[in-house]
């Protein structure tokens, strides 16, 4: 009986791999890299965030507390990236933020205009819908070489 239920969940998953990658290879290889990004931001997110403390001579205090988040560019035309930041803000506050959110676009053509907000949700696909965390900006910036 056991040894059905693991075949069948074999499967089930087997099968919807098969089905992503059907649908779009593209679109997986950029989930596979958010996936990626976002579990070396949880597992070495501390560990960034103490190597930038120590670069700026920082010490996290209640009111002055330091958190490495995942970044996420959303925008007319852009490549979709991610990375990393360092938020910063009270304890309480930098607690709240998920993701940074990173919304572009090109003006005449000649100059792009980013702005980097600490964000309560990571779904961030909608400039206008999100969810900013008061109190909280970015203090650092990590690049992931992919």
């Amino acid at each position: 009986m056991l040894r059905n239920v693991k075949l069948t969940r074999l499967f089930a998953v087997a099968s919807l791999t098969v089905a992503v990658c059907a649908l779009g290879t593209g679109q997986l290889k950029q989930a596979i890299k958010i996936i990626g990004v976002g579990a070396a931001v949880t597992q070495f997110g501390p560990e960034m965030n103490r190597q930038l403390n120590k670069l700026t001579g920082h010490t996290d205090t209640e009111a002055k507390f330091t958190r490495v988040v995942p970044i996420i560019t959303i925008g007319l035309n852009t490549r979709g990236a991610i990375g990393a930041a360092q938020v910063m803000g009270s304890k309480k506050q930098v607690m709240k933020v998920k993701a940074v959110a990173q919304p572009e676009v090109d003006l005449f053509g000649e100059v792009k205009l980013r702005a980097m907000i600490p964000v309560s949700d990571i779904n961030v696909t909608d400039p206008k819908k999100i969810k900013a965390v008061d109190g909280v900006g970015v203090s650092g910036v990590v690049d992931l070489k992919l």
